[in-house]
């Protein structure tokens, strides 16, 4: 399938008092698209996030990238050193709150379908969502939300053990999905023990939700970010093609 042409831009979402700084891509031709919501690693809505943005968005959706951490440090983008992972770690399991992620992530659906000069492209009963790492974690949280159709959750740590901000782990709310959810993990992952793969699997599996594991040999954290010394370029070819057959879910 021939790429479309997208138009990107950055714009506000709002709900409350809180503006939220998110990036959007969108196909410039006429017509009306399922809406993706893109869920940042720990190091903001940087130049991967926003790649992903676009690459979502030249396959035909109308993509957006809420800065999940606007409550706290609006305008944070960071790189890859570990100084720099250490303080986007703080934020995303030191600061941020699961009911106030939902929400942001809420607003930002809500965005899609009622914001006048986007609403007429967005099919408002398609949506879906795909998250890496911090946002792979916080992807299983949003998949619970009944707007979202389907979700990718890309090596989110932690689902099994704990939540934002404290609680019940968020896998505990997994019998909440309405949707679809594939799940994507790399066997040399040291932050995601093959047994809370298992976990997720066998939870998924209970309460009957659709979905599909995938694990990959010789991939760690982080395998799909091509700014990333751990980028598995064949891992992430495959993974690709995945998240594309499920969003076609959107479609039908």
């Amino acid at each position: 399938m021939t790429d479309k042409e997208i138009q990107t831009n950055y714009v506000k979402i709002s709900a409350d008092d809180l503006d939220i700084d998110a990036y959007m891509a969108t196909p410039t031709a006429d017509g009306t698209y399922p809406g993706i919501v893109v869920l940042q690693e720990v190091f903001g809505v940087n130049s991967h996030i926003r790649d992903v943005t676009e690459r979502i968005a030249k396959l035909g959706y109308v993509a957006i990238a809420p800065a999940l951490f606007q409550r706290l440090a609006p305008g944070f983008e960071t790189g890859y050193t570990p100084p720099e992972l250490e303080v986007g770690r703080k934020y995303a399991w030191e600061q941020t709150k699961a009911s106030e992620l939902l929400s942001d992530i809420q607003t930002a659906i809500d965005y899609l379908k009622t914001q006048p000069q986007i609403k007429s492209k967005v099919k408002p009963d398609a949506i879906g969502c795909i998250g890496f790492c911090f946002g792979g974690h916080v992807a299983y949280l949003a998949a619970t939300l009944p707007d979202i159709k389907a979700t990718a959750a890309f090596y989110g740590a932690g689902i099994p053990t704990r939540t934002p901000g404290g609680g019940s782990p968020t896998i505990t709310r997994t019998s909440e999905i309405p949707g679809t959810i594939y799940a994507f993990f790399g066997l040399e992952d040291a932050s995601i023990p093959a047994e809370h793969v298992e976990q997720i699997e066998a939870e998924l599996t209970k309460y009957h939700i659709s979905h599909k594991i995938f694990r990959y040999h010789g991939a760690g954290h982080g395998f799909f970010c091509d700014r990333r010394a751990s980028y598995n370029p064949e891992a992430t070819a495959d993974a690709w093609e995945q998240v594309k057959q499920l969003f076609e879910i959107l479609r039908n």
